[in-house]
């Protein structure tokens, strides 16, 4: 790394206890809640403050609405099996303006998608141990 960037990194990084705290009461403010993994991980400020600058860009695209990346994240919370982000992304969601409806239509989405995820994966199994012209019929 050219030193200049460096230069620029280590400044950032010596006031990381500083951008941390601000990232989590952004975190807190945006959300509704504080997720529980967030505490424990501002632990280590500078691993924190680089990969939660990266996660709040990211979390809010400027070619998204808030409400529907909130959907988009519960759809993908969803998808992940995650429960308590499940929770968190609901409640930002409603924050964001989004109705049971929606938060309900996104739910289904991502659990279709999940279904259809396990059943790719199965079948496919069934053709590779049983080719389709080798079924039985039923009896």
């Amino acid at each position: 790394m050219r030193k200049e960037n460096q230069k620029v990194i280590d400044e950032f990084l010596a006031h990381a206890d500083a951008i941390s705290d601000d990232l989590l009461t952004d975190v807190e403010e945006m959300l509704g809640s504080m997720p529980y993994i967030l505490p424990v991980l501002r632990e280590r400020s500078e691993i924190f403050a680089l990969a939660s600058l990266a996660d709040d860009r990211i979390c809010r695209p400027p070619s998204l609405t808030p409400k529907i990346a909130e959907l988009v994240a519960l759809a993908a919370a969803v998808g992940a099996g995650a429960e308590y982000c499940m929770k968190v992304h609901i409640t930002a969601a409603v924050k964001e303006g989004a109705s049971r409806d929606e938060i309900l239509d996104t739910i289904l989405i991502a659990g279709m998608i999940g279904k259809t995820r396990v059943l790719a994966s199965a079948l496919r199994q069934l053709d590779d141990t049983i080719p389709s012209g080798e079924r039985n019929a039923p009896e």
